[in-house]
């Protein structure tokens, strides 16, 4: 999935005039995003950031050599940039995991500059429905985060006073042989089950036994499916947001009387 949404971002960003000396490389994972931006945009510095110090171990180890790389560890809520530092940012498959994303889109405002770039890839509603109809037959506890639609992903980024988001949606099946592939590749993208009302306690292996065999029979005839709705978007950067409490003059402009 990483791999296809990766291509996708790129592919969307081919129409829009950027010429970027700085990029944040948000979620970074492996690095593998920001190895592409690198050969797109072979005169910017790429910083790449996550959350996870292996991950970024893993990044930084498959770096080029002598790139203009850079590697910090920190959260997408509370990024540790000054305003208006990056002329793009992206962020691929790293929101679906993050319960907070309003918060990531604020951070990322201010961030950008004025007339910047935020492009990103995640999945919308309709994406796992089949892992959450196999928990569904176990227990009523929600098990699968629940995606935002197009809709609120864009009244987010206006909220968060980004200007003119674009967005479209694409569709992706995957197959998996066995359950246990598929939950070693959810837990190597770093999926959790992030939803405010799961349950605080272990899930037991009987109940997780008994959802495989549920997740299982529904694809009897062949390896189990599953459907992921890919939300893909950009927007602008509006420059710093100003504090509706104080309304600043310049003095410069304040005619002299006679």
């Amino acid at each position: 999935m990483h791999a296809v949404t990766r291509e996708g971002l790129l592919t969307r960003l081919e129409p829009l005039l950027l010429q970027p000396t700085r990029i944040l490389d948000l979620g970074c994972a492996t690095g593998a995003t920001g190895r592409l931006l690198r050969k797109r945009f072979k005169r910017a510095h790429i910083v790449s950031l996550d959350l996870s110090r292996a991950m970024l171990g893993a990044a930084r180890k498959n770096r080029p050599w002598l790139s203009r790389m850079s590697f910090v560890q920190g959260n997408a809520r509370r990024l540790p940039f000054a305003s208006g530092t990056f002329d793009l940012v992206a962020a691929n498959q790293m929101l679906p995991w993050d319960p907070e994303p309003q918060s990531v889109f604020e951070e990322v405002a201010r961030v950008l500059k004025k007339g910047g770039v935020f492009a990103f890839a995640t999945l919308g509603p309709d994406s796992l429905r089949e892992l959450d109809n196999a928990w569904a037959a176990v227990d009523s506890q929600p098990h699968v985060n629940r995606f935002p639609d197009m809709h609120d992903i864009g009244d987010g980024l206006v909220r968060a006073g980004l200007a003119d988001p674009v967005l479209d949606v694409d569709r992706l099946a995957v197959s998996y042989e066995d359950p246990a592939r598929l939950f070693a590749d959810l837990t190597r993208i770093g999926a959790r089950n992030t939803h405010h009302g799961r349950g605080r306690g272990l899930v037991g292996k009987e109940r997780f036994r008994t959802m495989t065999r549920v997740l299982t029979a529904a694809g009897s005839d062949g390896p189990i499916l599953l459907d992921l709705e890919l939300v893909y978007g950009h927007c602008w950067g509006s420059g710093p947001r100003r504090d509706p409490a104080n309304y600043r003059v310049d003095a410069n402009q304040i005619p002299l009387r006679r």
